[in-house]
């Protein structure tokens, strides 16, 4: 299906990307060759961005926030966008529900400077469908538990808890836009929800996820 924006959301381990590889992998045996991206790191400067937020640096807050926001910029201008013109499908691995969730609900930064920061840096661009990928922080951080742990993976477990409740609050404001999919289940039986899901959001796309 060209022209089509999927975005995968939810907490650290999650399981987000591994479903976002897994659709992509799925589509490309039916023919369609997805754009797979991610945030951060997109753009060869996003992935600059990418390092200071998560490897190397140790931003405040609000300059985490223009971090982020400076590499969604960049993004959709130099990736998305063209790839939505061009006809293609863009599944992205993180977009400005994550700002929300990480940013407000969890640093605490207000709400509404932070809605308004990021409209003004994707000039209102919204994708056509949010997977959510949900399930309990003490199971999704025992998940990760022994890996090597990025900056934002190794908050506190409260951290993490504040941003579940910022996606599921951004879910509940709008239904529409989310498909949220137990996360707790195996992955072949999420991967099969997320089939399914995106099928029944968009019907012209049923024949090819059967």
């Amino acid at each position: 299906m060209p022209g089509l924006f999927i975005v995968f959301e939810g907490i650290e381990g999650s399981g987000k990307t591994l479903q976002l590889k897994l659709l992509a992998r799925y589509l490309r045996k039916k023919g369609i060759k997805p754009l797979v991206t991610r945030e951060p790191g997109g753009t060869r400067l996003g992935e600059g961005i990418r390092r200071l937020l998560l490897k190397d640096g140790n931003p405040s807050p609000r300059a985490e926030l223009f971090l982020y926001l400076a590499d969604r910029a960049q993004h959709v201008k130099e990736v998305i966008r063209p790839a939505l013109r061009g006809g293609r499908m863009v599944l992205c691995d993180r977009y400005y529900f994550s700002t929300l969730a990480y940013q407000g609900y969890a640093r605490g930064l207000d709400l509404a400077f932070v809605e308004e920061a990021n409209d003004r840096a994707i000039e209102g661009f919204k994708p056509h469908l949010v997977v959510l990928l949900d399930l309990p922080v003490r199971v999704a951080l025992e998940r990760i538990r022994g890996r090597s742990l990025d900056r934002m993976e190794q908050e506190a477990f409260s951290f993490h808890e504040r941003v579940r409740e910022g996606f599921w609050a951004q879910a509940r404001r709008e239904p529409d836009l989310f498909l949220v999919i137990d996360g707790t289940r195996m992955p072949e039986e999420v991967f099969q929800e997320v089939l399914k899901g995106v099928g029944v959001r968009f019907p012209e796309m049923a024949p090819l996820l059967l």
